[in-house]
């Protein structure tokens, strides 16, 4: 069967809405992307499986070819909420003007998928000497699940991996993972004119405050990375909330707080490090204070700087690669195979009111996807 035009399946992709979010008003299943990428690689003569991730949650692998190695072209299917007031676009509608796509997804990163199937429909599979797979995950934009569980699962052993980013077709080699924890200080309230009856939750998270601004100082000082434009680790007070009248001993405060760990820097020791920062506090004011992820914890990821794939991808990109400081699903999929993000549209548009994507990304990312097909599997 004739699968449908590139500007068809664009617009399939983004009037599909797949929204993730941690907010269950805002969560949906990806499954309805999942079925029509399903039949569109069914059609092209790929061997599809859709795997249940969790309720309401799929991934999809499609394969061509048969032996061992191969190429891995990923990318994930759901997009992040959106703010309808603040567009002048319809999000779930591919809208064409000013030289672009404008919906939600265009860039992060449904479309991608637009693009590959225009790579290969055409393709003279006769030749082939290893396989290509597609992987589509779930989940991307707020667990990673899809990636963690492939990754966990999965018995493929390809070559390289290449994950759909909007990259502004620059490779990246490398990235720093992302730690958010929330620290909930519980004291105890009574009444402003005697502070002795109770435990001020302000004071103490003072004190937290003051030893995570240290923790941050100490990361700097002790991480260096020269092949990042911001060569450390960064630690940012977020959000703060705490208490509810000028007149009362505040009763419970809470702060989020992230931090951006460099590639090789473990998570495991980067949570001792945390902790050991508010050790003292906690031993002073014990039972007060509590720490709670407000994600699971994302490392940091960097290919192998000898591995061919750079300078493979550098050659047909004209392009040297590059590492950025935003997070993808590539810690997961490097446990595989040596990774690279590169994709069409660009970062700065993600999770933005009218997301789009630019003309100029298309027949670029087409030949440059032709390329990667052919090097790697023909």
């Amino acid at each position: 069967m004739k699968i449908p035009d590139f500007i068809d399946i664009y617009q399939g992709l983004i009037s599909t809405s797949s929204i993730s979010s941690s907010d269950a008003k805002w969560d949906q299943s990806n499954e309805p992307v999942i079925s029509i990428l399903a039949q569109w690689f069914t059609d092209l003569g790929f061997e599809v499986e859709i795997e249940q991730v969790a309720s309401g949650k799929q991934n999809l692998l499609a394969k061509k070819g048969i032996g061992e190695g191969g190429l891995l072209l990923a990318g994930h299917t759901d997009t992040v909420p959106f703010d309808e007031g603040r567009w002048n676009f319809e999000p779930h509608k591919i809208t064409e003007d000013n030289n672009r796509f404008y919906g939600l997804g265009t860039a992060d990163m449904k479309g991608s998928f637009a693009f590959i199937l225009e790579s290969v429909k055409n393709s003279e599979w006769s030749k082939q000497k290893k396989p290509l797979y597609i992987l589509a995950t779930c989940d991307e934009e707020t667990s990673m699940l899809g990636a963690r569980h492939f990754t966990d699962n999965t018995v493929i052993q390809p070559d390289y991996c290449i994950i759909g980013e909007p990259t502004s077709l620059v490779p990246i080699r490398g990235h720093k993972g992302h730690v958010a924890n929330s620290v909930r200080i519980t004291g105890k309230s009574g009444h402003s004119s005697d502070p002795a009856r109770g435990i001020n939750a302000l004071e103490i998270m003072n004190q937290v405050m003051f030893a995570l601004i240290g923790l941050k100082d100490k990361l700097v000082k002790e991480y260096h990375h020269p092949g990042f434009s911001i060569p450390s680790p960064t630690l940012n007070l977020g959000h703060i909330h705490g208490g509810d009248s000028a007149n009362r001993i505040c009763g419970c405060c809470e702060l989020h707080y992230d931090v951006r760990p460099l590639p090789g820097i473990s998570l495991d020791g980067l949570d001792n490090m945390l902790r050991g920062a508010l050790k003292e506090i906690d031993d002073q004011w014990p039972g007060c204070i509590e720490i709670t992820p407000l994600h699971t914890p994302i490392p940091g990821y960097e290919c192998n700087s000898d591995s061919p794939i750079i300078s493979g991808v550098e050659e047909i990109c004209q392009q040297k690669s590059e590492t950025v400081n935003y997070c993808t699903e590539a810690p997961f999929l490097q446990q595989l195979c040596p990774t690279l993000v590169l994709g069409p549209g660009s970062i700065e548009q993600a999770h933005q009111p009218d997301e789009f994507l630019a003309f100029e990304f298309i027949d670029p990312t087409i030949k440059i996807l032709n390329k990667l097909v052919y090097k790697y599997c023909f």
